[in-house]
């Protein structure tokens, strides 16, 4: 590697999820921009306030969408259930969907993470229902207070080979 190389990347372990408000592009089509500005301003400060309290990092924001990056994987994972309890409890009327994964990834320039674990977080949001919180099995741990795990089974993943364990995340109670 090069010294040039070496300075513009990073191997990190971390967690990462997407979270996405499902059906932006057509209720923005329906109601307009101005009701659309509303619902993110609403969904955005969903997520600051959850991620905040957790010590999880906004990525980067994604449209009707953000990318949160977190160095311990209990603290995201109760994050984005908190973010989903908060949207689905607000009244939101775009339902939440999400993805988790973990692992080692590679910190591009100093602000963009590249690896399989983004990639597979990616992809489990894209699959995920409304309301529907979906994580890799290997994400859980038993230290997760308020968070109930449901297996889901196996999943295939598009650009990844092997099938992934998943499992489903709500708040407990």
């Amino acid at each position: 590697m090069s010294e040039e190389q070496a300075v513009t990347t990073a191997r990190l372990d971390r967690g990462f999820a997407f979270v996405d408000l499902s059906g932006f592009t057509r209720y923005t089509d329906e109601h307009g921009d101005d009701m659309a500005v509303e619902l993110l301003r609403t969904f955005r400060l969903a997520v600051r306030d959850a991620a905040s309290s957790r010590g999880v990092r906004i990525a980067k924001w994604l449209g009707d969408g953000a990318m949160l990056v977190g160095v311990e994987t209990e603290p995201l994972l109760e994050a984005v259930v908190d973010i989903s309890e908060r949207i689905s409890t607000s009244g939101s009327p775009l339902p939440l969907r999400a993805g988790i994964s973990i692992g080692p990834v590679m910190l591009f320039e100093g602000d963009d993470y590249i690896g399989h674990a983004v990639n597979v977080a990616a992809r489990l949001c894209d699959a995920a229902e409304s309301n529907e919180v979906l994580a890799t099995a290997d994400s859980v741990s038993s230290l997760l207070v308020n968070t109930h795990v449901e297996p889901v089974g196996e999943r295939v993943v598009p650009g990844v080979e092997e099938p992934i364990p998943v499992v489903r995340l709500s708040v407990k109670g």
